[in-house]
């Protein structure tokens, strides 16, 4: 193990989603950092993985950043790892990599399990070019968004979530027409469900069925 820090990959539901490598690294560095130790705790338990964890998320990665460049700088190895997914995938990791850069750190980002890939090939839109948006604004900055994408013509990308979905379909069709949509939800867990129409569809048929779980939206370009 060369690197000092290793972006890795853990399962968005099915826990045997993870890679033997991944396994490997999270059994032999010093310390994990994790979004939600008591949510990680579950995956490490599983593998019986006894490595430290320390709290490392979107509330404290300002903080603790020059200290972790610290005992990085000292030997320390460690592992990131976010809830589900990529870490700084619409997840905490961008900072602490990008440190990692201005103090020549070196560091591993390990490929693995990330939502948004299944969601866009399951969606059956275009997926040889596509805009990766994440999160939309809840407030600030929403209108301008919206108003900026209306004339991208790849597939786009979002994840969303269950009390936030109907108001965005709504205000897709609002700004953007009754254009074709995908919702993938609860994906590799035992409820997935893959939902796909116009969008004034779907805005339909989460009237009648309430959304519930995490949910990742694609929607046609224009």
């Amino acid at each position: 193990m060369d690197a000092k820090l290793f972006l890795v990959p853990s399962p968005i539901g099915n826990l045997a989603d993870i890679t033997i490598r991944a396994l490997e690294v999270l059994k032999t560095v010093d310390v994990i950092l994790a979004e939600d130790t008591r949510h990680s705790k579950k995956l490490l338990n599983h593998y019986e993985i006894e490595t430290g964890m320390r709290s490392f998320h979107m509330h404290n990665e300002h903080k603790i950043i020059d200290d972790l460049v610290v005992q990085l700088k000292h030997g320390t190895t460690m592992a990131l790892i976010s809830d589900a997914g990529t870490p700084g995938i619409s997840d905490p990791g961008y900072l602490l990599a990008k440190a990692c850069i201005e103090h020549n750190i070196d560091f591993e980002v390990l490929p693995g399990a990330t939502a948004f890939v299944p969601a866009l090939i399951l969606s059956g839109l275009p997926a040889h070019s596509f805009a990766f948006e994440g999160f939309l604004p809840v407030k600030k900055g929403r209108k301008t968004k919206f108003e900026k994408l209306a004339l991208e013509s790849r597939t786009m990308v979002f994840y969303e979530s269950p009390h936030k979905l109907l108001r965005t379909l709504n205000d897709i069709k609002s700004y953007w027409g009754n254009r074709r949509v995908a919702v993938s939800r609860e994906l590799t867990k035992h409820f997935e469900e893959n939902i796909r129409g116009s969008v004034t569809e779907l805005i339909s048929h989460f009237e009648q069925t309430p959304p519930k779980g995490e949910f990742v939206l694609i929607v046609e370009g224009c």
